[in-house]
């Protein structure tokens, strides 16, 4: 379906990048480079911001941090970079990284450079004249838990990440760590949210095991095959990964995983999980656990963890509309969807289904 393949549009007003510079720079550094620099964005996306960039008949993806933000820990491009270079030789739907800069001279700001993945992106509009039958849906499903498993069983020490474990209590150090950011972004009284951060904190579980995580594993950050969308070609957005607890990585893509009974938040990741044939979050679970074998019972509090989790970051990005940093209109109405995390959170820890 080479039609459905994801492609970029025109840069956002305040969002450009100085061409004449960055040419300059690339061609220095690649001279095997010819022709002209265009340069157009991918739109999706709240964090990080995303570019592609041709030069004669290459194409590239830059990704650098948002203008305005003052998170440095979650922009790191160093750390981001090294992770991409450390990951594709053993799990290849990472992209693989060609160029990092440090110098703001360029562009402003740190950005590195890396293959483009071209393929299909499901996000929260289905395409017009799209035919997802249940067949389709389910093994795309199916596929997205195996990749996830696939990831969790990377030997991070064999690839020289070892240094990014931290000793000591993962999920504690999660929970606290989160809600210290909503705090620091807080821009309105929302007693859900206050609700939710108060019962983790209180109920925080053992770490149940170390592997590598996405942190931030869902549809509309992973790249099909337009040939066949039941294959992944490309995960993307690795800003948040970490060596941590898995069953908190999989409560983050329950987070996301909206089904057509949950409340319109106006923010659907993926079409795809409101379709015929796709899994609930509960059967992503149980196949997530065969899979792997790791016990799930508690997987409440880690998906209630995914909500909280999702609605600092719509929060942190909220504030910083409030505060002028970015005129992106998209951020406007994050605010609600804050809130409405916050009750679905709270809805959880009554009923304790997911």
């Amino acid at each position: 379906m080479p039609y459905l393949v994801d492609e970029p549009r025109d840069v956002r007003p305040g969002e450009e990048l100085d061409a004449a510079r960055l040419e300059a720079y690339l061609k220095a550094q690649l001279p095997a480079l010819h022709g002209p620099l265009s340069i157009r964005q991918f739109p999706s996306g709240f964090s990080n911001l995303t570019y592609q960039l041709r030069v004669g008949a290459q194409d590239f993806v830059l990704r650098r941090p948002p203008f305005g933000s003052k998170v440095k820990t979650a922009h790191d491009m160093t750390r981001e970079f090294r992770v991409l270079r450390a990951l594709h030789p053993v799990y290849p739907p990472a992209p693989e990284p060609l160029l990092f800069c440090d110098d703001p001279e360029v562009i402003g700001a740190p950005f590195y450079l890396m293959e483009r993945i071209p393929g299909v992106i499901l996000r929260a509009r289905k395409p017009e004249g799209f035919d997802c039958t249940p067949a389709l849906a389910r093994q795309c499903c199916v596929r997205f838990v195996e990749n996830l498993v696939q990831l969790h069983a990377v030997d991070y020490a064999a690839i020289g990440l070892a240094d990014m474990h931290r000793e000591g209590w993962f999920v504690k150090r999660q929970v606290e760590g989160w809600v210290q950011r909503y705090a620091g972004s807080q821009t309105d009284d929302i007693p859900a949210i206050t609700q939710v951060a108060e019962y983790l904190q209180h109920h925080c579980p053992p770490d149940s095991e170390t592997t590598f995580i996405h942190n931030d594993y869902k549809f509309d950050n992973i790249v099909l095959d337009a040939d066949g969308l039941s294959k992944i070609v490309g995960v993307l957005d690795w800003e948040m990964c970490t060596i941590g607890d898995p069953l908190l990585d999989l409560g983050v893509v329950l987070s996301y995983w909206n089904e057509p009974k949950d409340p319109s938040l106006g923010l659907i990741p993926c079409f795809l999980t409101h379709e015929p044939g796709c899994m609930t979050r509960r059967e992503v679970v149980d196949e997530y656990a065969r899979l792997t074998g790791r016990a799930v019972g508690n997987i409440a509090f880690y998906y209630v963890f995914g909500l909280l989790k999702l609605a600092v970051i719509a929060q942190q990005i909220y504030f910083r509309y409030k505060q002028g940093l970015t005129q992106d209109p998209r951020f406007a109405p994050l605010i609600f969807v804050v809130g409405a995390l916050g009750m679905m959170g709270v809805k959880t820890l009554e009923t304790g289904e997911i």
